[in-house]
């Protein structure tokens, strides 16, 4: 009997998904019309996105743990948090509820985005998982089109309560529809034991490797259908907590993926971020340069809904992550030298066209590595990626005046990369059958 993939529990996982990063960046294109409403200034206008990725960094790994353990509740757990953050801010027109709300969605965040390797190896065939991927992590970057959408169409400050119903609906609506997939597919492990159940009545072998049917934790070494004390699974869990970092880890091909994730999340974050600035002395207005993050982002949707596909089929992940670093670098260099609307246009687009691609192959390569520590992994390498966007964007930031420089730097930060990239060939080659 073949499992078939449940691709239900993909479409809510990817609602929930985009449902994080709209609200992570509900307030970017209205920044100064929200400050004036709450009566704060535009920093702290911006605190409300920068708690995410700094919250981040320190809950990647505790929440890629709790995702090891018990994956379905902490999941659900995630998408419940985001849509009560989104409701949170709906009821004290201020901003101590808007910041009360942002919180609440950036301690779920995590739990969300690093089970994106998790939920495809559970409810996928092992075919399907490289555009399961691709989908979940292509649907992150669509909440952040639709942040951008939102703040467009909701620009003065006394709609902004309406994009904040807005938001919230979306979210509780993922919360809903996620929840009920999960609990109405089941995993590969649970219907591979129906399978079972279904060849022992006909007299069939089962299928080789499938755990016992019992409720009870079994420790390693012990006879199935004994129980192991409430102390001795506790004992237990600690353990398996520790092995699988220690596996995510200790393992040198996600220690090198987690060193080359900073590099394009670092330019992708300080390009979204000063772009505006930077382009500014060039006689690009605002409006123009939102036109152009908002294609940025549109394109790397469809780039990294399509192309992973496309390049784990062809077996050229390191090929594409050479090109996606090198192009970037280019066209970064073309931005110092010749700063204006059309380089920017063309520019900024194919950096989202092909550097955001490289997340969903780098989690690919992390689904196929890490087995039952995948959630730890990927909180490693999300982790590794958000610390990148603190770092040269802070860098970034202090050359904001100096916009050559800021774009030269940002070529250089992706050249630098472009070596690990070449050397992850031969790694990846050996996770192939």
């Amino acid at each position: 009997m073949q499992i078939r993939s449940r691709w239900s529990a993909i479409v809510g996982y990817s609602l929930v998904g985009a449902a994080t990063q709209l609200v992570w960046l509900n307030f970017a294109g209205v920044t100064t019309v929200a400050a004036a409403r709450y009566g704060v200034s535009e920093s702290a206008i911006g605190w409300l996105a920068q708690v995410f990725p700094l919250l981040y960094v320190v809950l990647a790994i505790p929440c890629g743990l709790v995702l090891d353990r018990w994956f379905r509740a902490g999941l659900v757990a995630g998408a419940v948090l985001t849509a009560v953050g989104a409701v949170v801010r709906l009821i004290g027109d201020d901003f101590g509820w808007l910041l009360a709300g942002q919180i609440l969605a950036s301690i779920a965040q995590p739990l969300v985005l690093n089970a994106v390797t998790g939920i495809t190896g559970r409810y996928l065939r092992e075919k399907d998982r490289p555009t399961g991927i691709a989908i979940g992590t292509a649907s992150i970057f669509a909440g952040m089109v639709i942040a951008f959408l939102l703040s467009a169409i909701f620009t003065t400050a006394a709609s902004l309560p309406a994009m904040l119903i807005a938001a919230a609906a979306f979210c509780v609506l993922a919360a809903v529809v996620l929840v009920v997939a999960l609990y109405t597919s089941p995993t590969h492990s649970a219907a591979a034991r129906e399978a079972n159940d279904a060849r022992a009545g006909e007299n069939l072998p089962p299928d080789v490797g499938v755990p016992p049917r019992s409720g009870v934790e079994h420790e390693p070494g012990v006879p199935s259908g004994v129980g192991v004390p409430l102390a001795v699974g506790a004992a237990a869990a600690g353990r398996r907590d520790r092995g699988a970092l220690a596996a995510a880890w200790g393992d040198p091909l996600i220690r090198r993926l987690c060193v080359l994730a900073i590099f394009p999340f670092g330019v992708f974050v300080a390009m979204s971020t000063f772009a505006q600035a930077l382009l500014e002395p060039a006689g690009v207005s605002g409006a123009t340069a939102s036109t152009i993050l908002l294609l940025q982002v549109v394109a790397g949707v469809i780039g990294s809904a399509t192309i992973p596909i496309l390049v784990v089929r062809r077996h050229s992940e390191s090929l594409l992550l050479v090109v996606s670093l090198a192009t970037t670098a280019a066209a970064c260099t073309l931005l110092a030298i010749a700063p204006s609307a059309a380089t920017g246009f063309l520019s900024i687009t194919v950096i989202g066209l092909l550097l955001l691609p490289a997340l969903p192959i780098v989690l690919e390569l992390v689904e196929r590595r890490t087995g039952e520590a995948e959630g730890t992994a990927a909180g490693l390498i999300w982790m590794a990626g958000n610390l990148g966007g603190l770092v040269v964007a802070v860098a970034v930031g202090l050359l904001v005046h100096h916009p050559t420089a800021a774009f030269l730097l940002m070529a250089a930060i992706a050249l630098l990369a472009v070596p690990g990239a070449r050397a992850l060939h031969r790694p990846i080659t050996e996770l192939r059958p």
